[in-house]
């Protein structure tokens, strides 16, 4: 027991309405086999990226990591004064 909420089973005590899971599909891009998968089939962690909350979100996900990574480099790059 926890704060006298019992925390044994598979669950633990959800703390606030954005942590919880409220029914929506959650969906991730597997990078070892190049799609989009579900909670009902998902990887283990180290071979997706997600949670999406639809597919097409996740079947953009590595688009949306490219554009991350190239606004970091950026940012680094004007903080080490290398801008171009």
């Amino acid at each position: 027991m926890t704060c006298g909420v019992p925390v044994a089973g598979e669950r633990f005590p959800v703390h606030s309405e954005r942590m919880s899971d409220s029914g929506r599909g959650r969906y991730y891009w597997c990078t070892r086999h190049h799609r989009v998968e579900s909670d009902a089939d998902v990887c283990a962690a180290r071979h997706v990226l997600g949670p999406y909350a639809s597919v097409a979100d996740a079947e953009n996900a590595l688009q949306q990591v490219r554009e991350r990574n190239e606004a970091w480099e950026a940012e680094d790059a004007r903080w080490a004064g290398d801008e171009e």
